[in-house]
Formats: C-alpha cells, sequence, structure tokens
C-alpha cells in the first residue's frame, strides 16, 4: 500500500465523517490535548476532499465551526472554574509550563483580540480561552471573539485545502505530504520561540 494514496488519511478522514471532524475541531479547541491535535492540518485535508468531491465543502466549514466554537467555549469555561488548577499542574509530553507562560503574554499583550489572533497560533489556540476564564473576561466579549476567530480559522484552512485541491490534479494521493507541510508550518512559530528562548537562556 502506498502510504501517500488516498486509501491512507483520506480513507480515515471520510470514515470518521463530519462527526468527526466535529470532535477534532472541538478537542483542538477546548480540551488540553489539542496541544497535540493537528487542527490545521485536518481542516485542509477536509478540503482537499471536498474539492474531489468525497466531502461537501459547507458542510465541513459548518460543523468545524460549531465544534472549533464549542471547543474554545468549554475551554473559557475550564479556566474560569478550574484555573488555578489547571495552571499550577506540572509539565508533562504534552503540556508545559513555558507553553502557558507564552500564551499569557500574548494575551496580556493583545487583549480580547488574542482569541481570534490564537486560532491561527498551535499552543494558544487551546491555552488562550482557559486564561481569558480564568482571568474573567466577560463571556459576552469573549464569545463575540470566538465567533470570529473559529470562522476565519476554520474557513481558512478548508477553503486552503478546498482551492488546492481544485488547482492541482490528484493532490489527494499525496495528501500525508500536504498535511506534513501544513503541521510543520503550524508548529515552527512555537518551535522559532522555543528555540530563542533555549538560546537567551544560554547566554
Amino acid at each position: 500500500m502506498d502510504i501517500f494514496s488516498g486509501t491512507t488519511l483520506a480513507g480515515m478522514i471520510q470514515t470518521i465523517g463530519y462527526l468527526g471532524l466535529f470532535a477534532i475541531a472541538f478537542a483542538d479547541s477546548g480540551l488540553l490535548i489539542g496541544l497535540v491535535l493537528p487542527g490545521d492540518s485536518l481542516l485542509v485535508a477536509a478540503g482537499v476532499l471536498a474539492a474531489g468531491g468525497d466531502l461537501n465543502v459547507f458542510l465541513v466549514i459548518a460543523v468545524c465551526f460549531i465544534g472549533a466554537v464549542a471547543g474554545d467555549s468549554v475551554g473559557y469555561a475550564s479556566g474560569r472554574k478550574f484555573g488555578p488548577r489547571i495552571f499550577s499542574r506540572e509539565d508533562s509530553w504534552f503540556f508545559r509550563r513555558d507553553q502557558l507562560a507564552r500564551a499569557r503574554e500574548f494575551y496580556e499583550a493583545h487583549g480580547p483580540k488574542t482569541i481570534v489572533f490564537a486560532r491561527f497560533i498551535h499552543f494558544a489556540r487551546t491555552l488562550v480561552p482557559m486564561l481569558a476564564g480564568a482571568a474573567g473576561m466577560r463571556y459576552r466579549t469573549f464569545a463575540a471573539y470566538n465567533v470570529i476567530g473559529g470562522f476565519l480559522w476554520v474557513s481558512a484552512g478548508t477553503l486552503l485545502g478546498f482551492y488546492l485541491g481544485r488547482a492541482v490534479p490528484h493532490i489527494e494521493r499525496y495528501l500525508l505530504i500536504v498535511v506534513g507541510v501544513v503541521a510543520v508550518c503550524s508548529f515552527a512559530p512555537t518551535a522559532v520561540r522555543w528555540w530563542h528562548s533555549r538560546m537567551d537562556s544560554v547566554q
């Protein structure tokens, strides 16, 4: 079996269907396991499959948008209720305090707009809603930015994949390569920031 064929990742996405896409978008935004989920890659991959007729692009955007907004709302509620306990937990393989520190700096620098910006930054997408809840941001304000950010993030990722699928013939055969490139781009800002912090600590 060719690992870059449509029978691998494409088949998996088709198997989990719209409910699976909703669940992953929800978990990527609202649960700490979102720190290791490839949400951006999933959106692009689903868009590519929609371009080939395997999925409906409007349904993909709708279910992922609802999942992303609901996930952020759960993150906000978790931060509001359990903030101190969440943010005092020990480092683990998927959660590190330096991620929290970077998310906090980002939140304090940009205020409510962070809810929108954080959608496009891997570690911040999961942690910033919790920070907003723990900091006592008014839910009405949070909800407005949450809807805007969720729509922009889901639409951008899905439509990027959709138009890529329309422009490049048979790109679904190389879906794992596409997803890998998106994942690298998604993690790159975090990796660069980590490297700079390591260099600063050495000096």
